[in-house]
């Protein structure tokens, strides 16, 4: 779990995802929050359950992601934004085609068909081209390449040689697991979305890179 100033929201999406019985360890990085998340999470480092790791600096989140998969030790590992976008109530239907052996690898999909509040159109928008440009690239046939939610086995990542800091983390995560040749599995998530009132931190100047990522990474390692 990656956080940076989520101290409005760090505590309750603690609990829910605590509250789905599924977790074996739940690792959060600090990525140099200042308004208080860091303190909070200072209170956990006796936890039985939660592993606590702290940047000395805002590093973005490809950074705080990359400490976390090398931290973690169980066998599937998920990716869970600290804010309260996503729903840990659906690990269990990601979870599913892992345990019986269909994927190596599954995005959660914010357009499939589960309850969401609607994300404004040029997110909509960006998403849609990215995820268009992964599909050519790579051959594949997703929805939502930009989704928060992905479950990995973890050999999967666990040797993976990631290099982004920022939000061109998604793209990738999903070029090299293509390359792979890696079982990719998409289920329907529940989606409830912010607005940059509310701390939304991606914008429209993360499509650059995210682009030239997909198109890097086609033709290098």
């Amino acid at each position: 779990m990656p956080a940076y100033n989520e101290v409005n929201t760090i505590e309750e999406i603690v609990q829910r995802v605590l509250d789905t019985g599924l977790v074996y360890e739940l690792i959060i990085v600090d990525d140099g929050s200042t308004d208080g998340t860091r303190e909070i999470l200072d209170g956990w480092r006796e936890h039985d359950t939660i592993r606590v790791h702290f940047h000395e600096k805002n590093s973005g989140k490809g950074a705080a992601v990359r400490t976390g998969f090398d931290k973690a030790t169980g066998e599937v590992i998920i990716i869970q934004d600290a804010d309260l976008e996503y729903d840990p109530r659906d690990y269990k239907d990601l979870l599913q085609p892992i345990e019986e052996g269909r994927a190596d690898v599954v995005y959660g999909s914010r357009f499939l068909g589960k309850p969401a509040r609607k994300m404004n159109f040029w997110h909509r928008a960006g998403n849609t081209f990215l995820t268009l440009v992964a599909n050519v690239l790579y051959n594949l046939d997703l929805t939502d390449m930009e989704t928060c939610y992905k479950m990995f086995r973890a050999e999967v990542v666990r040797d993976m040689p990631i290099k982004a800091s920022r939000f061109e983390l998604e793209p990738e995560l999903t070029a090299r697991v293509a390359k792979s040749g890696y079982r990719i599995y998409e289920v329907a998530i529940s989606y409830y979305g912010r607005d940059f009132d509310e701390g939304k931190k991606i914008t429209w100047r993360d499509g650059f890179p995210a682009l030239w990522t997909l198109i890097k990474y086609r033709f290098v390692n």
